[in-house]
Protein backbone atom coordinates (compact mmCIF):
# COMPACT_ATOMS: atom_id res chain seq x y z
CA UNK A 1 0.00 0.00 0.00
CA UNK A 2 1.37 3.40 -0.92
CA UNK A 3 1.58 6.14 1.68
CA UNK A 4 -0.92 8.16 -0.37
CA UNK A 5 -3.44 5.30 -0.43
CA UNK A 6 -3.01 4.79 3.32
CA UNK A 7 -3.61 8.49 3.95
CA UNK A 8 -6.68 8.46 1.72
CA UNK A 9 -8.22 5.46 3.48
CA UNK A 10 -7.47 6.82 6.96
CA UNK A 11 -9.08 10.15 6.09
CA UNK A 12 -12.10 8.33 4.72
CA UNK A 13 -12.44 6.27 7.92
CA UNK A 14 -12.33 9.43 10.02
CA UNK A 15 -14.95 10.99 7.76
CA UNK A 16 -17.19 7.94 8.11
CA UNK A 17 -16.88 7.97 11.91
CA UNK A 18 -17.89 11.63 11.98
CA UNK A 19 -20.81 11.05 9.64
CA UNK A 20 -21.91 8.03 11.66
CA UNK A 21 -22.11 10.14 14.82
CA UNK A 22 -24.07 12.85 12.99
CA UNK A 23 -26.60 10.41 11.54
CA UNK A 24 -27.16 8.26 14.63
CA UNK A 25 -27.45 11.29 16.90
CA UNK A 26 -29.98 12.89 14.57
CA UNK A 27 -32.24 9.84 14.35
CA UNK A 28 -31.69 8.64 17.97
CA UNK A 29 -31.39 5.00 16.97
CA UNK A 30 -28.92 2.64 15.32
CA UNK A 31 -25.86 0.58 16.20
CA UNK A 32 -22.71 2.64 16.82
CA UNK A 33 -20.40 0.09 18.51
CA UNK A 34 -20.25 -2.58 15.84
CA UNK A 35 -20.26 -0.02 13.04
CA UNK A 36 -17.16 1.64 14.47
CA UNK A 37 -15.30 -1.64 14.91
CA UNK A 38 -15.57 -2.62 11.23
CA UNK A 39 -14.87 0.80 9.68
CA UNK A 40 -11.38 0.04 8.39
CA UNK A 41 -12.38 -3.42 7.16
CA UNK A 42 -15.24 -2.17 4.99
CA UNK A 43 -13.39 0.90 3.76
CA UNK A 44 -10.35 -1.12 2.71
CA UNK A 45 -12.58 -3.52 0.82
CA UNK A 46 -14.63 -0.94 -1.06
CA UNK A 47 -11.92 1.61 -1.77
CA UNK A 48 -8.81 -0.52 -2.15
CA UNK A 49 -9.35 -4.19 -2.95
CA UNK A 50 -12.72 -4.92 -4.51
CA UNK A 51 -13.75 -5.07 -8.14
CA UNK A 52 -17.15 -3.37 -8.26
CA UNK A 53 -19.00 -0.69 -10.21
CA UNK A 54 -21.59 1.52 -8.49
CA UNK A 55 -23.05 2.36 -11.90
CA UNK A 56 -23.65 -1.36 -12.48
CA UNK A 57 -24.53 -2.90 -9.09
CA UNK A 58 -25.46 -6.22 -10.72
CA UNK A 59 -22.30 -6.42 -12.86
CA UNK A 60 -21.30 -9.99 -13.66
CA UNK A 61 -18.03 -11.05 -12.05
CA UNK A 62 -18.12 -8.37 -9.37
CA UNK A 63 -16.60 -8.96 -5.96
CA UNK A 64 -19.19 -8.96 -3.19
CA UNK A 65 -19.43 -8.04 0.47
CA UNK A 66 -21.94 -9.83 2.66
CA UNK A 67 -22.49 -7.94 5.90
CA UNK A 68 -23.43 -10.97 7.97
CA UNK A 69 -23.34 -8.83 11.13
CA UNK A 70 -26.23 -6.87 9.68
CA UNK A 71 -26.58 -4.46 12.60
CA UNK A 72 -23.45 -2.66 11.32
CA UNK A 73 -25.53 -1.51 8.34
CA UNK A 74 -24.84 2.22 8.97
CA UNK A 75 -21.14 1.76 8.18
CA UNK A 76 -21.97 -0.32 5.11
CA UNK A 77 -24.35 2.42 3.90
CA UNK A 78 -21.71 5.11 4.44
CA UNK A 79 -19.29 3.18 2.22
CA UNK A 80 -21.91 2.48 -0.43
CA UNK A 81 -23.03 6.13 -0.56
CA UNK A 82 -19.45 7.39 -0.76
CA UNK A 83 -18.76 4.95 -3.59
CA UNK A 84 -21.82 6.24 -5.49
CA UNK A 85 -24.41 3.47 -5.17
CA UNK A 86 -27.01 5.99 -4.03
CA UNK A 87 -27.08 9.72 -3.06
CA UNK A 88 -25.43 10.62 0.22
CA UNK A 89 -28.56 12.61 1.09
CA UNK A 90 -30.35 9.28 1.53
CA UNK A 91 -28.26 8.60 4.64
CA UNK A 92 -30.41 11.09 6.55
CA UNK A 93 -33.37 8.73 6.13
CA UNK A 94 -31.71 5.82 7.95
CA UNK A 95 -34.26 3.63 9.77
CA UNK A 96 -37.15 5.91 8.82
CA UNK A 97 -40.49 4.65 7.48
CA UNK A 98 -40.33 4.35 3.69
CA UNK A 99 -36.55 4.60 3.50
CA UNK A 100 -34.53 2.06 1.54
CA UNK A 101 -31.91 2.27 4.31
CA UNK A 102 -33.32 0.19 7.12
CA UNK A 103 -31.65 -0.89 10.34
CA UNK A 104 -30.41 -4.06 8.66
CA UNK A 105 -29.48 -4.39 4.98
CA UNK A 106 -32.15 -5.29 2.42
CA UNK A 107 -31.07 -6.88 -0.85
CA UNK A 108 -34.29 -5.94 -2.61
CA UNK A 109 -34.26 -2.23 -1.77
CA UNK A 110 -30.70 -0.97 -1.51
CA UNK A 111 -28.25 -0.84 -4.43
CA UNK A 112 -24.97 -2.52 -3.53
CA UNK A 113 -26.41 -4.77 -0.81
CA UNK A 114 -25.72 -8.38 -1.75
CA UNK A 115 -27.74 -10.20 0.93
CA UNK A 116 -30.53 -9.25 3.32
CA UNK A 117 -29.13 -9.82 6.80
CA UNK A 118 -30.24 -9.25 10.34
CA UNK A 119 -30.80 -12.66 11.90
CA UNK A 120 -27.23 -13.61 12.69
CA UNK A 121 -25.60 -16.67 11.18
CA UNK A 122 -26.91 -16.30 7.62
CA UNK A 123 -23.96 -14.80 5.83
CA UNK A 124 -21.32 -17.49 5.63
CA UNK A 125 -23.62 -20.14 4.19
CA UNK A 126 -24.83 -17.69 1.56
CA UNK A 127 -21.25 -16.68 0.82
CA UNK A 128 -20.18 -20.28 0.29
CA UNK A 129 -23.15 -20.74 -2.03
CA UNK A 130 -22.33 -17.58 -4.00
CA UNK A 131 -18.72 -18.70 -4.37
CA UNK A 132 -19.88 -22.05 -5.74
CA UNK A 133 -22.25 -20.28 -8.14
CA UNK A 134 -19.47 -18.01 -9.40
CA UNK A 135 -17.24 -21.07 -9.87
CA UNK A 136 -19.89 -22.69 -12.06
CA UNK A 137 -19.96 -19.55 -14.21
CA UNK A 138 -16.19 -19.55 -14.55
CA UNK A 139 -15.96 -16.27 -12.62
CA UNK A 140 -12.94 -15.28 -10.55
CA UNK A 141 -14.99 -13.06 -8.23
CA UNK A 142 -14.34 -12.98 -4.49
CA UNK A 143 -17.06 -13.15 -1.86
CA UNK A 144 -16.14 -11.40 1.39
CA UNK A 145 -18.29 -12.30 4.42
CA UNK A 146 -17.98 -9.97 7.40
CA UNK A 147 -18.89 -11.81 10.61
CA UNK A 148 -19.32 -10.60 14.16
CA UNK A 149 -17.66 -12.57 16.93
CA UNK A 150 -20.92 -12.74 18.90
CA UNK A 151 -22.49 -14.07 15.72
CA UNK A 152 -20.21 -17.08 15.57
CA UNK A 153 -21.98 -18.46 18.63
CA UNK A 154 -24.46 -19.58 15.95
CA UNK A 155 -24.19 -23.20 14.89
CA UNK A 156 -25.16 -22.33 11.31
CA UNK A 157 -21.82 -20.55 10.94
CA UNK A 158 -19.91 -23.74 11.66
CA UNK A 159 -22.10 -25.80 9.33
CA UNK A 160 -21.21 -23.32 6.60
CA UNK A 161 -17.55 -23.55 7.58
CA UNK A 162 -17.65 -27.32 7.07
CA UNK A 163 -19.28 -26.89 3.66
CA UNK A 164 -16.70 -24.31 2.61
CA UNK A 165 -13.87 -26.65 3.52
CA UNK A 166 -15.52 -29.61 1.76
CA UNK A 167 -16.05 -27.70 -1.48
CA UNK A 168 -12.76 -25.78 -1.28
CA UNK A 169 -14.40 -22.39 -1.75
CA UNK A 170 -11.13 -20.49 -1.69
CA UNK A 171 -12.78 -17.40 -3.18
CA UNK A 172 -15.08 -17.10 -0.19
CA UNK A 173 -13.11 -15.14 2.39
CA UNK A 174 -14.56 -14.79 5.89
CA UNK A 175 -13.53 -11.74 7.91
CA UNK A 176 -14.12 -11.86 11.65
CA UNK A 177 -14.62 -8.50 13.36
CA UNK A 178 -13.16 -9.76 16.62
CA UNK A 179 -13.96 -6.93 19.03
CA UNK A 180 -14.65 -9.22 21.99
CA UNK A 181 -18.03 -7.69 22.87
CA UNK A 182 -21.57 -8.63 21.88
CA UNK A 183 -25.06 -7.32 22.56
CA UNK A 184 -25.20 -7.72 26.33
CA UNK A 185 -21.65 -8.39 27.50
CA UNK A 186 -18.23 -9.61 26.54
CA UNK A 187 -17.81 -12.82 24.60
CA UNK A 188 -16.19 -14.43 27.63
CA UNK A 189 -19.20 -13.54 29.79
CA UNK A 190 -21.84 -14.68 27.31
CA UNK A 191 -20.26 -17.61 25.43
CA UNK A 192 -16.46 -18.01 25.48
CA UNK A 193 -15.06 -18.60 22.00
CA UNK A 194 -11.81 -20.24 23.07
CA UNK A 195 -8.94 -20.53 20.61
CA UNK A 196 -10.53 -19.17 17.44
CA UNK A 197 -7.53 -19.83 15.22
CA UNK A 198 -7.47 -23.47 16.34
CA UNK A 199 -11.23 -23.79 15.80
CA UNK A 200 -11.15 -22.47 12.24
CA UNK A 201 -8.07 -24.54 11.47
CA UNK A 202 -9.83 -27.66 12.74
CA UNK A 203 -12.71 -26.89 10.38
CA UNK A 204 -10.29 -26.90 7.46
CA UNK A 205 -9.87 -23.16 6.91
CA UNK A 206 -6.72 -21.18 6.23
CA UNK A 207 -6.41 -18.82 9.21
CA UNK A 208 -4.82 -15.38 8.94
CA UNK A 209 -4.58 -13.06 11.92
CA UNK A 210 -4.66 -9.28 11.56
CA UNK A 211 -3.23 -7.94 14.81
CA UNK A 212 -4.77 -4.48 14.31
CA UNK A 213 -8.02 -4.41 12.38
CA UNK A 214 -7.98 -0.61 12.56
CA UNK A 215 -4.74 -0.36 10.57
CA UNK A 216 -5.75 -0.23 6.90
CA UNK A 217 -2.36 -1.44 5.76
CA UNK A 218 -2.53 -4.50 8.01
CA UNK A 219 -6.08 -5.20 6.86
CA UNK A 220 -5.02 -5.01 3.22
CA UNK A 221 -2.03 -7.27 3.81
CA UNK A 222 -4.14 -9.92 5.56
CA UNK A 223 -6.76 -9.90 2.82
CA UNK A 224 -4.11 -10.17 0.10
CA UNK A 225 -2.72 -13.21 1.93
CA UNK A 226 -6.20 -14.70 1.93
CA UNK A 227 -6.54 -14.10 -1.80
CA UNK A 228 -3.27 -15.96 -2.31
CA UNK A 229 -4.72 -19.20 -0.90
CA UNK A 230 -6.03 -21.36 -3.75
CA UNK A 231 -6.87 -24.66 -2.03
CA UNK A 232 -8.86 -23.76 1.09
CA UNK A 233 -11.28 -21.05 2.16
CA UNK A 234 -9.64 -18.40 4.33
CA UNK A 235 -10.73 -16.56 7.43
CA UNK A 236 -9.09 -13.31 8.48
CA UNK A 237 -9.40 -12.73 12.22
CA UNK A 238 -9.20 -8.96 12.69
CA UNK A 239 -8.51 -7.80 16.23
CA UNK A 240 -10.73 -4.74 16.68
CA UNK A 241 -12.30 -2.54 19.35
CA UNK A 242 -16.05 -2.13 19.68
CA UNK A 243 -16.82 1.59 19.51
CA UNK A 244 -13.33 2.37 18.17
CA UNK A 245 -12.48 6.06 18.11
CA UNK A 246 -14.93 7.20 20.80
CA UNK A 247 -13.36 6.74 24.24
CA UNK A 248 -16.58 6.23 26.22
CA UNK A 249 -17.87 3.69 23.68
CA UNK A 250 -14.76 1.56 23.36
CA UNK A 251 -15.25 -1.98 24.61
CA UNK A 252 -18.68 -1.24 26.10
CA UNK A 253 -21.58 -3.57 25.29
CA UNK A 254 -24.10 -0.85 26.12
CA UNK A 255 -23.04 0.91 22.90
CA UNK A 256 -24.10 -2.01 20.77
CA UNK A 257 -27.36 -0.19 20.07
CA UNK A 258 -27.72 2.78 22.45
CA UNK A 259 -29.00 6.16 21.29
CA UNK A 260 -26.41 8.97 21.42
CA UNK A 261 -27.34 11.85 23.73
CA UNK A 262 -26.45 15.48 23.13
CA UNK A 263 -23.55 15.61 25.59
CA UNK A 264 -22.22 12.28 24.31
CA UNK A 265 -22.47 13.54 20.75
CA UNK A 266 -20.47 16.67 21.57
CA UNK A 267 -17.77 14.62 23.27
CA UNK A 268 -17.60 12.14 20.40
CA UNK A 269 -17.26 14.89 17.82
CA UNK A 270 -14.57 16.64 19.87
CA UNK A 271 -12.55 13.42 20.09
CA UNK A 272 -12.89 12.74 16.37
CA UNK A 273 -11.90 16.29 15.50
CA UNK A 274 -8.82 15.70 17.61
CA UNK A 275 -7.92 12.82 15.30
CA UNK A 276 -8.25 10.12 17.95
CA UNK A 277 -10.03 7.64 15.70
CA UNK A 278 -7.00 6.16 13.98
CA UNK A 279 -5.74 2.77 15.11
Amino acid sequence: MTSEKRRQLEEMCLQFRNELMDILHDIQTGHPGGSLSCTEILTTLYFDLMRHDPKRPEMEGRDRVILSKGHAAPMLYLNLAEAGYFPKEDLKTLRQVGSHLQGHPCRHKTPGVELSTGPLGLGLGAGVGMALGERLKGSDAYIYVLLGDGEINEGAVWEAAMAGAKYKTCRCIAILDHNGVQLDGTNDEIMPLGDLAAKWTAFGWNVITCADGHDVEQVESALLQAKGETERPSVVICETVKGKGISFMEGKSIWHGKAIGDAEYRQAKAELEGGKSHG
